[in-house]
């Protein structure tokens, strides 16, 4: 070989060498940027019913809100808790209220209560992940002490209200005599926003975040809404447009729905503007079922708000991204999925872990949702509820007391036991009264009835109770609930505390202890 051939081949292996490791690195800068950790909007309308999305045949126009979930995956199979803590304290936990002693009520402005100290947040595993963690709007999950406030739990900054409603402009909120206004900005009162209507408020703080968040860290924003919850309160442009509706609460609500699609559409277009957009996961669920005292309506289905009912638990919920495989997008999920499931499926999306959690209830949705895979829950426990006044007397013996308010799915099949709270079907105001047809069965053994059954997929209003044709499928779902009830912790519902008192601390509702 002579000198100059030799010299060539030299040249030509180190080119073959030199893009060989270009390629490498062009491998690796691409897997890098796929394993970017994805932002993350995750935001909760309170008491918005199943009936008031526009994608639901509403007459409120929610445009930003359709826009989204028609671009992304319709949950449609998706429950909540029939009132506000319950759902909170799952979504932030992944666990049942059965396992973390809120299985009755609420928890009320003066009560020595909160989500558990041992249960860490959605918050907490997502900053132990590197992200940056962010809460705006409502808390609703205890503050006695400062341990229990949302920068305790996770959260780099806070700001919001603390109890579960007040008045959307002056921030004011009174529970029996004891009042005060509720607004924190971390941790200390804020008493500089009266006049500011909290929809708005929230919404800006929100914007505020994201303009002044570093490019280098994922992001997480918690945002929780006022609204659509009592008392109902809007600026009037909002109400303007729903001049045909006659109802004056059914109007004045739509006028605040529509002015929380406005906010969602802002914080959108934000973090567009950033470029924070094509790698956002986007959440969007109500936290149960509409009040239809107060302007809500979750018709076609059953009940309402603090009911068991599917008007109760079947809740509003979509997810939203660039991110979701091109096949899913547009398409509805059928599979089962519970509030409890975000706190899994957005922690390991995050590249987050699981350790140092209790055991969770809720499982890692992801590939349900993005691939269209069977959804991994079969069965959803709705609540085990004991300190509820027990409803006509036991159907069977040596199983679960049917006296006991409760609701369990399993497949297909839902059992409810006690008293399931209001059972009607609410027609929005603007349509007429449909005749419905109510089959009850009815199992012997009982004075006051106490026990329902329903396929859900077959009958998805409720319509034909089949508990008294289908004893065998009772048997087995009545002792699933027993089941559940042996892994209960005990219910914790302590009595006022009157040194809660917003008058004994400045006139703000906050911690006391």
């Amino acid at each position: 070989m002579t000198i100059q051939a030799a010299k060539t081949t030299g040249q030509s292996r180190m080119l073959l060498t030199n893009l060989v490791t270009l390629s490498a690195l062009i491998v690796l800068i691409i897997s890098t940027c796929e394993a970017k950790q994805p932002h993350i909007l995750l935001v909760v309308a309170d008491d918005y019913g199943f009936h008031d999305i526009g994608y639901h045949g509403s007459e409120i126009r929610t445009p930003n809100l359709d826009y989204l979930a028609h671009g992304g995956v319709r949950l449609e199979n998706y429950y909540v808790q029939p009132i506000c803590t319950p759902t909170r304290s799952q979504l932030l936990s992944g666990r049942y209220q059965i396992h973390t002693g809120l299985q009755h009520g609420i928890i009320w402005p003066p009560q020595r209560n909160g989500l558990p100290l041992d249960s860490p947040t959605i918050a907490d595993k997502l900053r132990e992940a590197g992200y940056t963690t962010h809460a705006v709007g409502k808390w609703h999950i205890g503050f006695y002490t400062k341990d229990y406030l949302p920068t305790s739990r996770g959260f780099d900054s806070y700001f919001g209200y603390l109890t579960g409603g007040e008045d959307y402009y002056t921030h004011y909120t009174c529970y029996g005599e004891m009042c005060g206004t509720d607004l924190r900005n971390n941790t200390e009162p804020a008493d500089q926003y009266k006049g500011s209507y909290s929809t708005h408020l929230f919404a800006n703080r929100v914007i505020d975040i994201i303009n002044k968040h570093e490019d280098d860290k994922p992001l997480f924003l918690y945002v929780p809404f006022q609204a659509v919850h009592s008392p109902l309160q809007v600026p009037e442009s909002y109400e303007e447009p729903y001049w045909f509706i006659n109802d004056r609460d059914r109007r004045t609500y739509a006028g605040m729905v529509s002015c929380m699609d406005e906010a969602v559409g802002n914080i959108t277009m934000a973090m567009q503007q950033r470029g924070f957009w094509d790698n956002t996961v986007m959440i969007f669920t109500t936290d149960n079922g509409g009040q239809i005292l107060y302007g809500g309506n979750n018709y076609p289905l059953r009940g309402w708000k603090g009911s068991l009912w599917e008007g109760g638990t079947h809740g509003v919920g979509f997810i939203h991204s660039k991110l979701l495989s091109d096949k899913i997008i547009g398409s509805v999920s059928p599979g089962l999925m519970h509030v409890t499931d975000w706190f899994p499926t957005l922690v390991k999306l995050a590249g987050g872990n699981l350790n140092g959690t209790k055991p969770l209830d809720g499982f890692d949705q992801w590939n349900a949702i993005n691939n269209g895979d069977n959804s991994p829950r079969t069965e959803l426990l709705h609540n085990i509820d004991p300190l509820t006044p027990p409803s006509g007397s036991p159907v069977f013996n040596g199983t679960f007391d049917t006296s006991i308010r409760a609701a369990l799915r399993m497949g297909d099949w839902k059992i409810i036991t006690g008293d399931p709270g209001n059972s009607s079907w609410i027609p929005p105001p603007t349509l007429s009264k449909v005749a419905i047809t109510i089959k009850e069965g009815h199992p012997p053994q009982t004075d006051v009835k106490n026990l329902w059954l329903f396929n859900i997929a077959k009958d998805p209003n409720e319509y034909n109770d089949m508990s008294g044709q289908e004893p065998v499928i009772v048997k087995k779902m009545l002792d699933r609930l027993q089941y559940y009830q042996s892994t209960a912790v005990p219910c914790i519902y302590p009595d006022d505390d009157p040194l809660a008192d917003p008058a004994k601390h400045g006139g703000f509702w906050g911690p006391w202890v």
